[in-house]
């Protein structure tokens, strides 16, 4: 209340001087004026501001304001939750005050991580968000985002002296890397939003509920491992073609979204340090990371890539995993050695800088191609590593929104790929037999099978609708077109596997 009445009592002073000021030009004025002033003084008559009254009759004058008390009660919530936001990244997540905190970058990186998992949550239907998750998520990431508005770098200007020369001064503005992508991020945050908000008022297809039977799921029942997520139901005859032809045009925007949100993940990861403690746990050489049988597939004369992938066992995500992690290991030791200027340090070898470079080349083929066939994977240990010791506040501001808006755009994306399978088979039952939702490949081992590919998540709904081929093309000329009009800006530079060493950091489904 008294903060309140302080801004009305500063808003009275300057009205006071604003209308003093006028005087001096227009005497009918400053016969006003004098007039208010001499009856703001007595401060009963002529005036009803507020901060004119004495101070009984200004909280009745302020009670009379609409909904006055709840203005005042939502300002102070807001207040309390800001403080405390602010206090846990000042004190860096250690409430003791020991000063044994984490850093302000993974602070922060750590509190936008866990507002989206508490806003977004698993995101299991394709609906709207109601008004308060979306009220708090844009005010809440609105307060971690202002830290990115200090961020600032020295530029040169040109100033004008008095005599009219002109001079170059140094001014203060915003990084570029953070001038150029928050603005970006925030426009996939609004698209995203809007892709959710778009199925508000549609009616062709539902949801049912977890304890529904069988009987009732039909041939719409998940055959994957996703048997948490409820099942789609559509009308017997499938969707509308009004309906289709929404869902593949918010297929293809959450497409777009989502290389957007990985092109700045995989820049900002580029530009992180390699932390000392990551370089310190790697063995001496890339045979001791790959192991003897990797190693020697790598190394042979004639190299295919597809071949080896054929021949190496990636039945489960702990083994995908595992073989990312050993093949970056081995990059930044091939690449650490090509650098290194001495050559009797303990990182030499009687391996060639030609061969190395050969090697390295293979192992970014290898990754490359892992990392379109399997987007689900978790973080490898070097993309952790460099997250868990950044120390640079504005890349972890960078890394985690665009994460988070990666994993949303990949979790939605897979929602409207269950409601296109649930109307594939409503038109054609046997589907139901051949495919589901988030196992369009198929394999001979339980656990692959489970793994979708990115090109698979992309585009296999497509393949069953190429009777609508027509529609989609009109779906996506509309896209290009609205995405020019967004214009997005993203940052980034043309860069090889070899010198970011850490890759894309995959989507990680959240259930």
């Amino acid at each position: 209340m008294v903060g309140t009445l302080g801004l009305f009592n500063f808003r009275g002073k300057n009205e006071k001087r604003r209308s003093k000021s006028m005087s001096v030009g227009n005497g009918s004025v400053l016969e006003g004026s004098a007039a208010g002033n001499e009856e703001a003084a007595d401060g009963t008559q002529g005036s009803d501001h507020p901060s004119d009254l004495p101070e009984s009759d200004q909280n009745e004058k302020l009670r009379q304001i609409p909904c006055y008390e709840d203005l005042c009660h939502d300002f102070d919530s807001d207040m309390e939750q800001m403080k405390e936001k602010f206090a846990k990244l000042l004190l860096g997540e250690d409430m003791s005050g020991g000063g044994k905190g984490v850093s302000s970058a993974l602070a922060l990186s750590n509190a936008i991580t866990n507002l989206a998992a508490s806003v977004f949550g698993e995101q299991s239907r394709l609906e709207p968000m109601t008004a308060e998750r979306k009220s708090r998520w844009r005010k809440e990431i609105d307060w971690l985002l202002s830290v990115s508005d200090c961020i600032v770098e020295f530029v040169p200007s040109q100033q004008k002296a008095k005599d009219g020369s002109n001079m170059e001064i140094m001014v203060t503005k915003q990084r570029f890397d953070l001038l150029m992508n928050i603005p970006a991020l925030r426009t996939l945050d609004t698209m995203l939003l809007d892709c959710l908000d778009s199925f508000k008022d549609q009616d062709e297809f539902y949801y049912l509920s977890k304890d529904a039977t069988d009987e009732e799921k039909g041939n719409s029942k998940r055959k994957d491992d996703k048997w948490w997520l409820p099942t789609v139901k559509v009308p017997e005859q499938g969707l509308s073609d009004a309906a289709k032809k929404n869902l593949q045009s918010q297929r293809e925007a959450m497409t777009q979204v989502l290389k957007a949100a990985m092109s700045i993940n995989a820049q900002v990861l580029t530009e992180m340090e390699i932390p000392e403690n990551y370089l310190d746990s790697l063995p001496k050489n890339g045979r001791a990371s790959l192991g003897d049988s990797t190693y020697r597939s790598i190394t042979v004369e004639f190299f295919d890539p597809n071949q080896f992938l054929a021949t190496t066992d990636l039945s489960s995500e702990h083994k995908i995993l595992d073989l990312k992690n050993r093949i970056e290991a081995s990059i930044v030791i091939w690449k650490r050695k090509m650098h290194q200027k001495d050559g009797k340090s303990a990182w030499s070898s009687a391996v060639s800088y030609e061969k190395r470079e050969l090697f390295e080349e293979r192992a970014e083929t290898i990754l490359r191609i892992l990392k379109h066939q399997y987007p689900g994977i978790p973080q490898s240990s070097l993309d952790i590593s460099k997250i868990q010791y950044n120390r640079d506040v504005g890349q972890a501001l960078l890394e985690s929104y665009s994460r988070i808006l990666e994993s949303l755009a990949f979790t939605v994306l897979s929602r409207i790929g269950d409601v296109l399978y649930a109307d594939s088979v409503a038109r054609n039952p046997s589907q139901a037999t051949s495919k589901s939702p988030a196992n369009p490949s198929s394999g001979n081992d339980n656990e692959k099978s489970n793994l979708m590919t990115l090109s698979d998540l992309l585009t296999w709904s497509g393949d069953l609708l190429d009777n609508d081929f027509e529609d989609s093309k009109d779906c996506k000329d509309d896209l290009s077109k609205d995405m020019d009009e967004k214009n997005l800006n993203v940052a980034t530079s043309k860069v090889s596997y070899v010198e970011s060493l850490g890759g894309v950091r995959s989507p990680k489904e959240r259930h």
